[in-house]
């Protein structure tokens, strides 16, 4: 049977991410590879509880059907959050809810691109949005991360010579980085894109787990008609319960309402009607400063690690919130060769070349802190400085 799949697949990187899971399961490897949040925090109990006061309570109407906007209850959760922690006017007439903030990026993609039309992207990028914004196959650009956010000579210049559809940002603890942008910079691009017809997608997956637990103003505060925003609380509360959303303007998010009813009707009605009931029960607030907290702790504990146990020319960022970082390896070393020889060391990281779209990060790699244990980390990243120092000799 000859298959004649659609061109657009061809558009497609190949995934390393079915590698990772293969490694990442093998009996003894320690895997800062994935990006999973810490298990520890997921409050079973706690849902359980609330599913099963839905299911007392409204079982039949829980399961029916639903809109595709999502659950007028939790729309109005998110928006009163975003008024009470940033002060943004948000409505719950703004927010529709998705499967997870990662069909935000396959939506946002579907109602902007046409093949060909110019996407401008951070370098390095979040390689799910890499992957999904292919799939319409677009032209990317990118634009150099430095310590405090885009390098903004060269942000302004992709703005003004390719003019991209949309500029799709991390601006609090990106992933893969772990950098944050400064609030001059968020002013600085919301200036350069005011009277374009750039939009700026800003993915906001990791906004609640600054380790200081500080909020930090979003673009959208200074650009609010011409920014959109996905969340998630996939990193905050559980996920597999795959509830994430946009706050985006009205002209976007009916566009946004086509596309989605044609792609799930809906997303899980059942996971939005628990999750609204155990926020309603439970204090967010507290749980993701403990979460914070922690992942803080996991942070400062791989970087000291990294500069007492690693060879000279490696160097790191330093996060201050969310759930990565990046290192950089020494002259002559490479990712993939790290990623093979620490397998069999028994630790897992994450090559850094994914997350180029046009080409690069063959001397870098993602390292993950939330998922595992102190005691694992001392361990993994004793491991790893062992591999590092024999490909560096």
């Amino acid at each position: 049977m000859n298959y004649r799949f659609a061109g657009r697949m061809g558009r497609v990187p190949a995934s390393f991410l079915e590698e990772l899971f293969r490694v990442s399961g093998i009996p003894g490897v320690i895997s800062f590879a994935g990006g999973l949040p810490a298990s520890a925090f997921i409050d079973v109990e706690g849902i359980r509880e609330a599913a099963c006061e839905v299911f007392d309570e409204m079982g039949q109407k829980a399961l029916q059907y639903t809109t595709t906007d999502g659950y007028l209850p939790l729309r109005e959760f998110i928006a009163d959050r975003y008024r009470r922690r940033l002060d943004l006017p948000a409505t719950p007439e703004e927010i529709q809810i998705v499967n997870g903030s990662q069909q935000c990026l396959d939506i946002v993609a579907k109602i902007f691109l046409d093949p060909g039309d110019a996407v401008g992207m951070e370098r390095p990028g979040y390689l799910g949005a890499i992957e999904a914004f292919s799939l319409y196959e677009p032209d990317f650009y990118s634009v150099p991360l430095e310590e405090d956010g885009p390098d903004i000579a060269a942000f302004e210049s992709l703005i003004h010579d390719h003019a991209p559809k949309f500029f799709y940002g991390i601006p609090n603890s990106q992933n893969p980085s772990g950098r944050t942008y400064s609030q001059e910079k968020r002013r600085a691009v919301a200036e350069i894109l005011e009277g374009t017809d750039t939009v700026f997608y800003e993915d906001d997956a990791f906004g609640e787990l600054f380790f200081d637990g500080k909020p930090r103003l979003p673009v959208k505060r200074y650009l609010p008609d011409q920014t959109v925003i996905s969340g998630s609380f996939s990193k905050t509360v559980a996920p597999g319960m795959r509830i994430g959303w946009i706050y985006a303007p009205e002209p976007v998010l009916r566009e946004f309402n086509v596309a989605k009813q044609a792609a799930d009707l809906h997303s899980n009605f059942l996971s939005q009607v628990i999750l609204h009931r155990y926020l309603s029960t439970h204090d967010l607030d507290a749980h993701v400063a403990r979460v914070s907290a922690v992942y803080g702790e996991h942070c400062r504990l791989v970087c000291d690690l990294l500069d007492d146990l690693m060879p000279p020319g490696v160097t790191h960022t330093t996060p201050e919130g969310g759930m990565f970082m990046t290192a950089t390896l020494p002259d002559g070393v490479s990712a993939m060769e790290l990623f093979r020889e620490g397998v069999r060391e028994g630790v897992a990281v994450l090559p850094g070349v994914p997350f180029y779209v046009d080409g690069g990060g063959e001397d870098t790699i993602r390292l993950n802190f939330s998922a595992a244990g102190e005691e694992e980390i001392v361990e993994g990243i004793h491991r790893l400085a062992r591999v590092v120092r024999r490909l560096a000799a």
